[in-house]
């Protein structure tokens, strides 16, 4: 199971994106904390230590705990960051609140194992991975880190379904009206192409006399055509 992050928070005493622009300045990023029906706060938090915790590649499927300076300890899921379109760099995150035995939705990612017992895959096939990540339902404390699945005996053309993944305890997917791939074994390409030329090459190409020509009719100048109809 995944485990919870901690970052350390300040409360947010003007609101607005000037005030907003000014925290950024001062090497902050703004905040919100909301959920568990109770009021949202406003806060800021470090871009360092953000950037620390997103560079983990985990923070986005796990617990966080806030701790809010001169205040409480907030359990929470980031539900939300932006970034800048050009500089990339965070600037808002939002955080869910997390009750006490509530289940939520998190994306986890797709991991597969076993490769060398993969028939397919020694022959020269290619996982071709069709959900790098999976949507779980789970308490936080459940929030597992990855989801595995083996290639064991798979052939070219074999599939792996969400319903042939094994799941945790206490995780569920939600897959009763779509059991989804989650991952493929396909051909090489250069083998497609080979195939491609095998059930092509049954006939000759035809000769120059036998392809088809167009002739033009009497009232079309052939020094005259400009493509208007291209």
């Amino acid at each position: 199971m995944s485990e919870a992050m901690t970052i350390a928070a300040q409360m947010r005493e003007k609101a607005g994106k000037g005030a907003s622009r000014a925290m950024r300045r001062d090497g902050r990023v703004p905040a919100v904390i909301y959920g568990d029906k109770k009021d949202a706060i406003s806060v800021h938090v470090e871009e360092k230590a953000l950037r620390k915790l997103l560079s983990s590649g985990q923070m986005l499927n796990s617990v966080v705990e806030v701790q809010v300076e001169g205040g409480d300890l907030h359990r929470t899921l980031p539900k939300d960051v932006q970034f800048h379109p050009v500089t990339e760099r965070p600037l808002h995150v939002d955080f869910l609140r997390l009750a006490k035995g509530q289940k939520i939705d998190v994306e986890i990612p797709m991991h597969f194992t076993d490769e060398e017992e993969s028939p397919g895959l020694k022959r020269g096939g290619v996982l071709n991975v069709v959900r790098h990540e999976v949507e779980v339902s789970c308490r936080p404390s459940d929030i597992p880190s990855q989801l595995l699945a083996s290639l064991a005996g798979l052939e070219i053309g074999d599939s792996i379904h969400i319903s042939q993944v094994p799941l945790p305890d206490g995780v569920d997917v939600d897959f009763e009206d779509h059991d989804f791939t989650v991952a493929t074994i396909v051909a090489p390409s250069a083998l497609k192409s080979q195939d491609d030329e095998a059930g092509d090459g049954d006939g000759e190409a035809p000769a120059a006399d036998e392809v088809p020509t167009t002739e033009m009719g009497p009232d079309v100048d052939a020094e005259n055509m400009d493509g208007k109809d291209n």
